[in-house]
């Protein structure tokens, strides 16, 4: 389905609930599945991706399709990989097929994975013999996607040698290593971090019930609205001032962009602050999430500046900074706007309705693998969403 979407005066006032973090919720799937005694998991994301990941963990049948969700697959690779005497093929969407899995896939296989390919040399999908897996010394490329290496360190304590992963070159989106890392600490297993090298001895996860906290990733989008509004009061419900999201840094880079933030009773307030000191070059090395929001949020205030560190941002859904540079271009013309099958396409794009006016946004539907209440959550912001037929604009 297709949507105009519009704002008749560009001043936000509301309370957002903000969805829980899917990234929190993937983890705590895997670790909850790892755990001997089982524990509950409260306020666990409802986007699709942690959805299809929970069914995969209770599978019926031995083909799992994930889906979109490269998370989920990646997470799945390795823990599939553990479970012995099981057998899976695991596949996904045609984009999952073309994101490429070679330089997990053949760390596992150093570590004693049983890991074939169904159909291209390093690209999903994949038939998954579980075994026992022993870990021990392992080395892997840090500069591809740290989706990897949590995927390595979610099952390291399950290793009969236990892991020591030097990570090779410059490591990306680090913080989410670290909320890794922090989860499973959470649940009682110790590491060590010494210059490249992540040490996990064998151990067991302690179970604990946990809930998790909403998503800074999904607030950008909110931070995103304020900048280009005229005035705004925007309350967002959920998050944690001491989050271990790496998103957070969304706060310091909008105070630039006229964007104030403050905690108030586990409320975030969004305030205009008039300042317009945006730096001119940017490392998005460890926040890559946020680029599609700034991008846009510059765009919209006719500023710009040079990014760098966005090398993983190609084997996302779409290559997202071609496809945020394609539409960019249409909002001076047709202002039909499509999302390429990738969430934070429409997020980010639907906002410069407050300074150009109606768009139009294709296939909506693509927010639910993060956000399924996003368009309800605008409208409670004050826009106009009209629902348009299919078309093949």
């Amino acid at each position: 389905m297709n949507y105009k979407v519009s704002h008749p005066t560009s001043n936000i006032n509301c309370e957002i609930d903000l969805p829980s973090s899917k990234s929190i919720s993937n983890r705590l799937l895997i670790i909850q599945s790892l755990s001997e005694n089982k524990f509950e998991i409260e306020n666990l994301s409802d986007s699709d991706d942690t959805k299809s990941l929970k069914e995969a963990l209770n599978p019926s049948k031995t083909t799992i399709d994930i889906g979109a969700a490269g998370t989920s697959f990646r997470f799945l690779t390795a823990f599939l990989s553990t479970q012995k005497g099981e057998e899976f093929i695991l596949t996904g969407t045609e984009r999952i097929k073309e994101r490429p899995i070679k330089i997990l896939v053949d760390v596992l296989r150093k570590m004693g994975a049983q890991i074939e390919y169904l159909e291209k040399e390093g690209f999903p999908p994949l038939n998954i013999q579980g075994s026992k897996l022993k870990g021990g010394e392992i080395e892997i490329d840090g500069g591809i996607s740290s989706q990897f290496i949590s995927a390595l360190l979610l099952i390291s304590p399950t290793l009969t040698e236990g892991l020591n992963l030097s990570i090779i070159g410059e490591l990306v989106s680090k913080p989410y290593v670290k909320m890794t890392l922090s989860l499973m600490e959470e649940f009682g297993v110790i590491h060590s971090w010494n210059n490249n090298t992540i040490s996990i001895k064998h151990q067991k996860y302690i179970a604990q019930n946990y809930t998790v906290e909403s998503d800074w990733s999904a607030a950008s989008f909110w931070f995103e609205i304020s900048a280009l509004s005229d005035n705004c009061n925007i309350k967002l419900n959920g998050l944690t001032e001491n989050s271990i999201q790496g998103d957070k840094k969304v706060m310091e880079l909008f105070e630039e962009l006229g964007v104030h933030s403050t905690f108030e009773n586990g409320t975030l307030t969004l305030t205009k602050n008039k300042i317009l000191n945006f730096p001119n070059t940017l490392d998005l090395l460890e926040t890559p999430d946020l680029y599609q929001p700034l991008k846009c949020t510059l765009f919209g205030l006719n500023k710009c500046s040079n990014f760098s560190g966005l090398t993983t941002l190609k084997n996302k859904e779409t290559n997202r900074i071609t496809a945020v540079e394609n539409e960019l271009l249409k909002l001076n013309s047709s202002k039909i706007i499509e999302t390429y099958h990738d969430h934070r396409m429409a997020m980010s794009l639907a906002p410069l309705c407050l300074k150009h006016g109606e768009l139009q946004i294709n296939n909506i539907e693509v927010v639910s693998k993060s956000y399924p209440c996003f368009w309800e959550d605008l409208e409670k912001a004050g826009f106009k969403i009209i629902p348009l037929a299919e078309t093949n604009n």
